[in-house]
């Protein structure tokens, strides 16, 4: 490993400038110059994962890799590669390479793909750096831009419904980012410039500030709670609905409820730490705030007709298990928290691309017109199959594999009445994904489809096919090799052991 330290001090930095590049690049060319386009968007998708990979064996054997200059006086500019950090990378770098694939073949002879796919690598630069960030500044700064980078992807088609939901995401996002400046300034006032180390900051400073601080920790879980889609900052995620599907895709398994369910753990954790939050009595009212939202996300869903939206309300639901297990204030449930961050990209990224291919190739939009689509679709529905299983928690897939250690983390910390929530939602899971998956495979097939536009292949093209089949295959791998090095759950195990156990 010691043949790589003269760029350790660099390569955060440039793991997050190939998406940088990446989007300079493509908004340079001209519309019709699709072949380079896409030569750029996978040569920065493929380099970028190329260099997680070596980050990652880099932080197994301890090598440090930090990114550090000061910027003003007490506030520097840190991106650094520690478990937890790589792990969120990971999933961004490996998601943001089938998302692309599958983007490619979604925008065929749709307009304005040279913007679209721009913003597209501004969102994933945005992401990863929050992921990377080794202090609150750099973390805010790329959360900032990663709602800049996102909104044009949110209102790409340009129609009205585009542009009203476009409204209703920045009211939010940037709301929610402007509390989070204020609680960012706050700590910053109490205890100066605040890197991600353990909370050791804040354990030493006086009691009389414990309101003081319940404030600050209340106005950076409002503030990342938005993008998170915690109860009651919800709204905007089901009105972004209207985006292309590899942007519902971005939004939900990759970048913008990634970044803010993951910034609760690291001001939980990195901040704060865990037992200071604990002594301040702030855990248990944060697993209750998400116990609410994971019933009610689930609730809502099965009212939803329209096939994004229910998976919409699923995700307001499911998200919510990352915030529970960092509020259960023990090793277990911190586990099965910190895996559902891998977990539910993987599922959820392959139901969004399900959804985009009934959409594009059969014209289906509504769930009541998926009746039969199993026959005309076997591959895709397969995918959407394993993606509705592993969410509803189908052993040996996935997300049984998260609602496991949450359930056991819960019995450890004396809250038992999780593990009722978690039955509950599991059975509500069930309840809105099963009906859907009655219909895919056993309703009599529409005849005809409302719209197709691949009458010569028996299920869609194949870039909109692999991408689908490839995170499906993913997310059973996940559950069923969960006991092997390098799973989703080794590297939550890594992030426990390394950094949140004495």
């Amino acid at each position: 490993m010691s043949s790589w330290s003269p760029i350790n001090a660099w390569l955060p930095l440039i793991v997050v400038s190939t998406s940088v590049i990446a989007a300079a690049g493509i908004f340079l060319l001209k519309e019709h110059r699709h072949g380079l386009r896409t030569v750029f968007n996978l040569s920065a998708a493929v380099i970028k994962l190329g260099l997680v990979i070596w980050m990652a064996l880099g932080v197994l054997d301890e090598v440090r890799f930090e990114t550090r200059f000061m910027l003003l006086d007490g506030v520097s500019f840190i991106l650094r590669a520690d478990p937890l950090g790589i792990m969120f990378t990971g999933l961004s770098s490996l998601l943001w390479l089938f998302t692309t694939i599958y983007a490619i073949g979604y925008l065929e002879n749709a307009p304005n793909r040279s913007r679209f796919f721009g913003f597209f690598s501004l969102c994933v630069a945005s992401t990863v750096g929050i992921a990377l960030a080794g202090n609150l500044f750099t973390f805010f700064l790329f959360y900032e831009l990663l709602t800049l980078s996102t909104y044009p992807l949110v209102v790409h088609r340009g129609t009205e419904k585009a542009m009203q939901a476009g409204k209703v995401y920045l009211a939010y996002t940037l709301g929610g980012g402007a509390v989070l400046l204020l609680g960012v300034a706050g700590l910053h006032a109490l205890v100066g410039e605040v890197e991600f180390a353990a909370g050791a900051g804040l354990r030493a400073l006086d009691p009389a500030l414990n309101p003081l601080l319940t404030v600050i920790f209340v106005l950076l879980v409002i503030g990342l709670g938005v993008k998170a889609a915690l109860l009651p900052l919800h709204g905007w995620l089901p009105t972004a609905m209207v985006a292309p599907a590899p942007v519902s895709a971005l939004l939900h398994a990759v970048a913008v409820v990634k970044a803010g369910a993951f910034g609760i753990v690291r001001v939980v954790y990195d901040v704060f730490g865990i037992e200071f939050t604990w002594q301040l009595g702030l855990l248990e009212p944060l697993a209750w705030l998400a116990c609410t939202t994971i019933l009610y996300g689930s609730i809502r869903a099965l009212w939803q007709t329209d096939l994004k939206r229910r998976l919409a309300y699923s995700t307001i639901s499911q998200v919510s298990y990352i915030v529970l297990g960092t509020a259960l204030f023990g090793p277990v449930g911190t586990v099965g928290g910190l895996v559902h961050l891998l977990h539910q990209g993987l599922m959820k990224i392959t139901l969004f691309f399900c959804a985009g291919n009934y959409a594009e190739t059969l014209g289906v939009h509504r769930i009541d017109e998926l009746d039969g689509a199993g026959r005309r679709m076997p591959a895709t529905s397969v995918a959407f199959t394993l993606g509705a299983f592993g969410m509803i928690g189908v052993p040996p897939l996935a997300g049984f594999v998260t609602k496991w250690y949450l359930g056991i983390g819960a019995l450890d910390t004396g809250m038992a009445w999780v593990i009722g929530v978690l039955i509950a939602s599991s059975l509500l899971n069930a309840a809105y994904f099963l009906p859907i998956l009655h219909r895919i495979w056993f309703r009599p097939q529409r005849a005809p489809w409302p719209d197709e536009h691949f009458q010569d292949c028996r299920d869609t093209h194949p870039w909109l096919l692999l991408p689908p089949l490839a995170t499906a295959a993913f997310g059973v791998a996940a559950g069923l090799l969960a006991g092997m090095p390098f799973s989703p759950l080794y590297w939550a195990e890594v992030v426990v052991l390394r950094e949140y156990l004495p």
